[in-house]
């Protein structure tokens, strides 16, 4: 079989065009997967980075998405920003390109409504999840990402209120060592700026050192360039290590750690057109320090602990510091526990968890709260055919008291190829600082009144798996209690967050993935196709004649397509995006990349927007148009 085109890749590849399939949902036997160069995990060994009970992709119920390894090799962009935007349900709006600033939404939800994890640790954002994608890990550095759509609160606890986006990052055996360097231009120029030609460039390096003492990695990157219009300069600085050490055989310590800074122009980000000549900078630290032990052949337990600080100084005049400039710091420590217990029934996980957040702002103000939770699983295949998994999240917040999150899925295994899942689960969202406190006149306004958003969410859905075909579908209902949107009564007053009674989606997803060729043959071709439709409506505010901030942003039709082949040392990719946005017309944007390889080098390039199409995802901030980048790989 031709080595850059495997079984294995036919399903990962694929879960772009068709993100409602994940490897979670293939079923295929460990024997079916071919061998590619360098060590290959199969299917059923892939366990998704849960805190509890660890299930392997193949008995997922869940409606989970994965970008793998491969997938990124092969995708045209180099920020983690521009991997999620070619995943059918996620809703990324990217304020600026090249990294520098994006929200990120699921079905339909804000994007304060979806959890950020590393590695299962949380980097949330109590300040605004604005920021929540400023993290220090450069995209060689990761192995994939897990997407999780629906409430997680019974996973991950709260602020999981439409689901959970984590990176899993690379753990290599072996000591390896990688360069990857890039350089691109859209080929227009500057006219504000001496006709200079907007451009941007990158490197990335990383290797592995393996040995007695554990494995230990570390990445570092930098992203910089004029920009593709007036003051969007950027220069983007990260770097990463982890490592794992065995203290014996069943025992392991792991450290991680990171540090990013992103310095932007930020023309049209959040009040255009007063704030042509706006800066942000955003740095963030994030630490962790875990200890897995199996303490019997029935019982594990895992402590953890890890810290995020975060730094925000927006700049409304560039050019002068003395007037409007909001500079916000803050900080988050988080204690947990996990443990899980082998019974004849089934497997049990329960854990504790405690966070402390705290901001000193200028304008938000200097807060503190807690947030203590406690939770508990039962996972049981004792019933033919039947994989079940319960379990709760009891959630007490020291600003909001006790609250208690339920949630329940299963699957019912037709056949070998058929198979019938469903969900159903509850969430929450406590409001940030900027909701509760900021002091922005006359541009927005906190509201200390605002109580946490509480959501109930039900699915179903079917899939199939064939040698040729991977189909799924499914249909969810959402209903968000005390949804919170920045409202204003007309254009001269200030924004303010308020709980509105309801906010109701109904959601359809469908995909296809399709082998088109021999898997023998000496071309290889594969084609995926996925469609999600979103039917949002909220409860009081059009009664109200005011004027909504998000509720009216979210996607309404949104279409993924991607097309791969493979020959030799040839292979290429191309994708095509299709969204359609209640408060917005609809938008085509396709990407191109052509790689070739002489290992241990790899010479790639991109071709992004090639159709040249104007757009924009957030904001007022008009999204480039055709870009080309070139890039060089070399990897031992």
């Amino acid at each position: 079989m031709n080595r850059f085109f495997t079984t294995k890749h036919l399903i990962l590849s694929l879960t772009i065009g068709a993100p409602c399939l994940s490897v979670a949902q293939t079923g295929l036997r460990p024997d079916t997967v071919a061998q590619r160069e360098g060590p290959t995990i199969s299917l059923g060994e892939v366990i998704i980075t849960e805190n509890r009970l660890q299930l392997p992709f193949t008995k997922q119920n869940r409606n989970i998405q994965v970008i793998d390894r491969q997938q990124i090799e092969e995708m045209p962009g180099h920020s983690l920003n521009e991997l999620l935007s070619y995943v059918a349900g996620v809703d990324l709006r990217q304020r600026g390109p090249f990294g520098t600033q994006a929200d990120v939404s699921i079905d339909g939800g804000s994007f304060e409504q979806a959890l950020i994890l590393v590695n299962g640790v949380k980097v949330l954002d109590a300040q605004t999840a604005h920021n929540s994608l400023n993290l220090p890990i450069p995209t060689d550095a990761i192995e994939r990402i897990e997407i999780l759509r629906g409430p997680a609160a019974r996973v991950y606890g709260i602020n999981s209120l439409t689901g959970a986006i984590n990176i899993v990052t690379r753990k290599s055996e072996r000591s390896d060592f990688t360069v990857n360097a890039y350089a691109g231009s859209g080929l227009k120029k500057d006219t504000a700026n001496n006709d200079a030609l907007f451009n941007g460039r990158g490197i990335q390096v990383g290797g592995t050192m393996a040995g007695r003492l554990g494995q230990h990695t570390v990445y570092g990157g930098h992203d910089s360039g004029n920009g593709y219009r007036y003051n969007t300069a950027f220069r983007n600085n990260k770097i990463f290590y982890q490592s794992e050490i065995p203290t014996n055989a069943k025992q392991a310590l792991s450290l991680m750690g990171g540090y990013v800074s992103s310095n932007f122009g930020a023309n049209g980000f959040y009040a255009a057109p007063g704030d042509r000549e706006s800066q942000e900078i955003v740095q963030t630290v994030l630490a962790a320090i875990s200890y897995r032990a199996e303490l019997s052949e029935r019982f594990s337990i895992s402590p953890r602990v890890s810290y995020r600080y975060g730094y925000d100084d927006y700049r409304y005049f560039r050019h002068d510091l003395s007037r409007a400039r909001s500079q916000h710091r803050g900080h988050a420590l988080n204690t947990e526990i996990n443990g899980t217990l082998q019974t004849t029934a089934g497997e049990i996980g329960v854990g504790l968890e405690m966070r402390n957040e705290t901001i000193r702002s200028t304008n938000i103000g200097d807060h503190e709260r807690d947030n203590f939770g406690m939770y508990a699983e039962f996972k049981t295949e004792k019933i033919n055919r039947i994989l079940l998994n319960a379990g709760a999240y009891i959630n007490y917040n020291t600003d909001y008291g006790w609250q208690l999150f339920p949630g329940i899925d299963i699957g019912y295994q037709i056949d070998e190829r058929w198979k019938l899942v469903a969900h159903t689960g509850t969430g929450q969202r406590i409001p940030s600082f900027t909701d509760l406190y900021l002091d922005q006149q006359p541009g927005n306004v906190g509201n200390p009144a605002v109580v946490p958003e509480r959501a109930w969410h039900a699915e179903g859905g079917v899939k199939y798996t064939g040698q040729q075909l991977i189909a799924y579908t499914n249909y969810f209902y959402r209903n968000i209690d005390n949804f919170i949107d920045w409202v204003r009564e007309n254009p001269d007053t200030p924004y303010q967050p308020l709980n509105f009674s309801k906010n109701r989606v109904h959601g359809l997803a469908a995909s296809a993935n399709y082998r088109l060729s021999d898997p023998a043959s000496i071309v290889s071709w594969m084609a995926g196709l996925s469609y999600t439709w979103l039917s949002p409506s909220v409860g009081t505010s059009a009664q109200q004649g005011l004027i909504s901030k998000y509720a009216v942003e979210s996607l309404r039709h949104q279409l993924v397509a991607n097309l791969t082949l493979a020959t030799g040392r040839f292979s290429g990719t191309a994708t095509a995006r299709f969204n359609e946005r209640i408060s917005y017309k609809s938008y085509f944007v396709s990407d191109v990349r052509i790689a070739y390889r002489f290992s241990p080098v790899t010479i790639y390039l991109d071709a992004q927007n090639i159709f040249d199409v104007t757009y924009i995802e957030a904001a007022a901030v008009p999204m480039p148009g055709r870009w080309f980048n070139l890039g060089l790989k070399y990897g031992l």
